[in-house]
């Protein structure tokens, strides 16, 4: 019997080791966001999990994660030398500047950008961008993505072919080199689009 298996039918034996599977999933959001909502859907499809308490720990995961990033950049508001760095540099005036014009819908396409979530949500809250705008744009478009990747997923571990196979497993590390090659695609064509 292979390891997946075997740890199939533990989690599957064990009651309420869904509990263990929520936590592991918010825990692995923290790393990497693309990867736990794989593994959620995959988890959910297998019946491994429940998909709503798949899809609750995943938006609890990335919500959470999103808001630390923002009161970290509100931290960092409190070290003087740093503020006064960044607030006199003629460059980062600017970017305060056009980042609080349209916060809600830079908050937003953040989301989906890769490699800009981290330092755009870090900086929202640096740009004392109100809590309730940051949080409506980052609810909004986490909804949005976890759904469109979730259902994605879902569906594609729900088909015949991975329900019967003994490759389902292979879903999960063929599915983040697609969301890998999209991210890098659109990463191009956004930087391409602003140089």
């Amino acid at each position: 019997m292979s390891l997946v298996n075997q740890v199939h039918e533990y989690l599957t034996a064990t009651p309420h080791s869904w509990y263990l599977l929520a936590v592991g999933i918010i825990l692995l959001s923290y790393l990497l966001e693309d990867l736990a909502i794989i593994t959620a859907a995959t988890l959910a499809a297998q019946g491994v999990m429940s998909m709503p308490i798949a899809l609750i720990s995943i938006f609890i995961g990335i919500a959470s994660g999103d808001l630390a990033l923002y009161y970290l950049g509100k931290l960092c508001r409190h070290f003087r030398g740093l503020r006064y760095k960044t607030l006199t540099n003629r460059y980062f005036r600017v970017l305060r500047r056009k980042f609080r014009q349209n916060a809600f819908l830079n908050i937003f396409i953040i989301r989906f950008v890769p490699g800009l979530r981290s330092i755009g949500f870090t900086l929202s809250g640096f740009f004392s961008i109100p809590l309730a705008t940051f949080s409506l744009a980052v609810i909004f478009a986490t909804s949005l993505w976890t759904l469109l990747v979730f259902s994605t997923i879902y569906y594609l571990g729900m088909t015949a072919w991975a329900q019967s196979s003994q490759y389902h497993w292979m879903i999960i590390p063929l599915a983040l080199v697609v969301l890998f090659v999209v991210n890098r695609v659109v990463n191009k064509s956004f930087t391409r689009g602003y140089s």
